[in-house]
């Protein structure tokens, strides 16, 4: 980092305009080009560190005073106001030392990218689940330390968030950010479209830009930013066909239909069960859409295994017939 660097990047940082990763820069940079003892200034005692930045504010003070050229009041006062926000800069960051060392130490980030032919599953440090779709990335800490719980999103993705009332998670998707305690809901950024769409299936989330609040959304409400026109439009959805994607079609590859009613219990969150093992050996072949509902799975299932079912009033589903002898 030059001169210029350093200057321009101090400037932005007392006019309050440094993101926390040039927070860190700052930091990184006082221990590595103001600390002549660089290496030594983490495990420095409070003692050595106060003497070194009493140190540094003795050079800034004889670099002024030893200045041969009378400046005019007005450059004398520029001069030390410039003098005073650095030691300011300098105080600031040793009594946050701690705070900022730990950022600096924090877990790594862990960046998750999904090509065009696959689908992945990964469960966050905090317990929260995430479903991500294809061409799409997730970059997201090891451990969520601080206050918030924050990850990055390039793409699509369902989120099913762990509540947590005293640390939010937040998901910056481009210039949107998403905020929840608990909920699940889906994003999706079409750069072709050069939209991002949020969707809420269970609980609620406040969707911005910036500052600005563009929605609060409850479940099967989505909102629609258009990027090139800065503008948001809030509607009621079905949020389950938002989030299709991340069922895959069920495959029924020479199994029985005992196995294939396994499979359908963990799709639908249902219980299904027979009048008799004949039915339970009867073995197939096929494929369903992850769109379909159960009733149209089952009649087609039934119908080749020449056998019926019904619905319980609990919602259980029992098959029934002679089998496929």
């Amino acid at each position: 980092m030059n001169q210029n660097d350093i200057e321009s990047l101090m400037d932005n940082y007392l006019q309050g305009k440094t993101s926390k990763e040039e927070n860190l820069i700052i930091a990184q940079w006082l221990e590595a080009d103001l600390n002549p003892q660089s290496d030594a200034w983490p495990d420095m005692d409070e003692a050595n560190k106060a003497q070194w930045l009493a140190s540094v504010y003795d050079d800034i003070h004889q670099t002024i005073h030893s200045t041969k050229v009378t400046p005019s009041k007005r450059y004398l006062w520029s001069r030390w106001t410039a003098v005073a926000a650095t030691i300011i800069v300098v105080f600031s960051l040793y009594w946050l030392w701690p705070v900022i060392h730990q950022d600096i130490k924090s877990s790594p980030i862990t960046q998750l990218t999904v090509s065009s032919s696959q689908k992945k599953q990964v469960i966050l440090p905090d317990g929260s689940q995430v479903w991500i779709n294809s061409n799409s990335v997730l970059t997201y800490p090891q451990s969520f330390k601080g206050k918030l719980r924050e990850v990055n999103l390039s793409g699509e993705a369902y989120f099913d968030i762990k509540h947590d009332i005293d640390k939010p998670f937040i998901v910056h998707t481009g210039k949107i950010v998403t905020t929840v305690l608990g909920t699940a809901f889906n994003i999706k950024e079409d750069k072709s479209l050069q939209t991002i769409v949020v969707t809420v299936t269970r609980g609620k989330v406040k969707v911005a830009k910036g500052s600005d609040q563009l929605a609060i959304l409850k479940p099967n409400q989505q909102v629609i930013f258009n990027i090139p026109d800065n503008k948001a439009v809030q509607a009621e959805t079905d949020s389950q066909k938002a989030i299709a994607w991340q069922q895959t079609d069920l495959l029924f590859d020479d199994i029985t239909f005992e196995q294939a009613a396994l499979k359908l219990e963990q799709r639908f969150k249902v219980k299904i069960s027979f009048e008799n093992q004949k039915i339970k050996d009867c073995r197939f072949s096929g494929s369903v859409l992850s769109y379909d509902k159960l009733d149209k799975i089952l009649k087609v299932i039934c119908a080749f295994n020449h056998a019926s079912y019904t619905t319980k009033k609990d919602g259980n589903i029992v098959i029934s017939g002679q089998g496929c002898n």
